[in-house]
This record gives structure tokens, C-alpha cells and sequence, in this order.
């Protein structure tokens, strides 16, 4: 292999890590608590959507929900947030994912619906999209690995006289 080759393959390695690891890891939706009952109330937030970019909608998915939860509510912490009621809602759990007023994604958390008098609340669903920070970190890391092999490669050897 051509170390002109090598060298542009790990720069699009690194390039594409680059892309993928910031809009992954600033993305944030969190739902508190992570875990409640039949007609409880549950908080989401994306806190990386900017209020000013307008409003976020929460697409609300599981075993008998399919919605959309708009929102324009500041969240106290920055982002926005909205509540979600949980009558009528059946056991299980959903997921929330949420998609900022200019069109970019806050990531996804997912709740639990328990019986009342189920499970106790949990302190609340933070999921980051892990796909997408694996991919990154995993292209990151073989460009780094495949350009240290190609300078330890054209090293002169060195002869002891």
C-alpha cells in the first residue's frame, strides 16, 4: 500500500470521526423519572435545543403510544422541556426523541410505565446516541493507530557500527 494512500484513508478516518463525535455527543434528551406510574406525569427536556431556533417536538413512541409532543417551555437548566401525562398510557417503555426547532436531533431517553404503586421513580432516562459516539471514537482511533504503524514504518533502521 502506497503510503499516500495509507495517509489520505487515515485522514478520511479522521475527518469522519471528527464529524461524528460532537453532534453525538452534545445531543441530549433526558426524561424524569426514568420511571413511573399509570397517570403520573414525566418531564422531558432537550436541553441542547436553542429556544430561539423555536419550538422542539418530542416524537413519544412504545407500546401503545405513537405522538408528537410540541413544545416552546424554557427548561430551567437550558433547552426546551415539555410534561407528558401518563393516563391512558399502557405498561411499558417508550421512547422520546427529540428534534430542535432548526431541524437538528437532541438525542433519545427512554421511561418506564409501572402500575401504580409499582416500581419507585427513577432520578430520570439519559441516552445519547452511543451508535453514533462508538462510530466516531472507532474511526478516530484506527487513523490514529494506522498512522503511528506508518511513521514507525519509515523509520531508517539504524546500524550499529
Amino acid at each position: 500500500m502506497k503510503v499516500s494512500t495509507a495517509l489520505c484513508s487515515a485522514a478520511l478516518g479522521v475527518g469522519l470521526g471528527t464529524l461524528l463525535l460532537p453532534g453525538a455527543a452534545l445531543a441530549d434528551t433526558v426524561v424524569s423519572p426514568a420511571t413511573t406510574p399509570v397517570g403520573g406525569t414525566v418531564v422531558l427536556t432537550a436541553t441542547t435545543c436553542n429556544p430561539k431556533s423555536g419550538d422542539v417536538i418530542f416524537r413519544v413512541t412504545g407500546p401503545n403510544r405513537d405522538e408528537n409532543v410540541r413544545s416552546t417551555t424554557a427548561a430551567a437548566g437550558g433547552g426546551l422541556s415539555a410534561e407528558l401525562f401518563t393516563a391512558g398510557f399502557t405498561l411499558g417503555t417508550y421512547t422520546v426523541a427529540a428534534t430542535c426547532g432548526d431541524g437538528s436531533s437532541a438525542g433519545s431517553a427512554t421511561f418506564t410505565v409501572t402500575p401504580i404503586g409499582g416500581a419507585p421513580a427513577g432520578s430520570g432516562g439519559d441516552n445519547r446516541d452511543n451508535a453514533a459516539l462508538a462510530a466516531g471514537g472507532t474511526l478516530l482511533g484506527t487513523a490514529a493507530a494506522g498512522a503511528v504503524l506508518l511513521l514507525r514504518r519509515r523509520r531508517p533502521v539504524s546500524t550499529v557500527a
